[in-house]
């Protein structure tokens, strides 16, 4: 009987979303994590973090505002030496990796501050960093 219960309960469990990507900067030593954890499956709340990194120096997680279960869409902007610009939906953060600092953008800009640099987002059944594409490289015209 205990056995039956236990095999009711797996697809019950498996319904929680706890999962994580992180947007590799120059390397592995530096990063921006999106770590995204749904505590009750019935609960359609998941809570989200930013962990910033910067290593060996730092390593920091930051509690952003929850998201909702199965679908999340963060984008990253360049904002200048170590700072980048997170945005999901109307929310904004500042995420600095020198110091591994992070930070609500309490007036964020009505344009984004730099280039897109990719997003996080749910690409088949797992979260992951999608980075920008690339504009095409011209070719340029063989000398006469």
């Amino acid at each position: 009987m205990l056995k039956r219960l236990l095999l009711l309960a797996v697809p019950l469990l498996s319904a929680c979303e706890y999962e994580g990507a992180a947007f590799l900067i120059d390397g592995k030593d530096q990063s921006i994590s999106l770590v995204r954890e749904q505590r009750w499956f019935w609960d359609s709340e998941v809570e989200q973090a930013i962990v910033v990194s910067r290593m060996p120096t730092c390593l920091r997680r930051y509690g952003i505002k929850p998201g909702v279960a199965g679908s999340v869409k963060m984008e990253v902007f360049e904002a200048g030496d170590y700072l980048w610009a997170l945005r999901q939906g109307k929310n904004w953060y500042l995420a600095g990796t020198e110091k591994c600092e992070f930070q609500p953008w309490q007036e964020p800009p009505a344009e984004p501050p730099g280039k897109l640099v990719g997003t996080f987002t749910r690409k088949g059944e797992r979260l992951q960093f999608v980075p920008a594409e690339k504009p095409a490289t011209p070719i340029k015209p063989a000398a006469e």
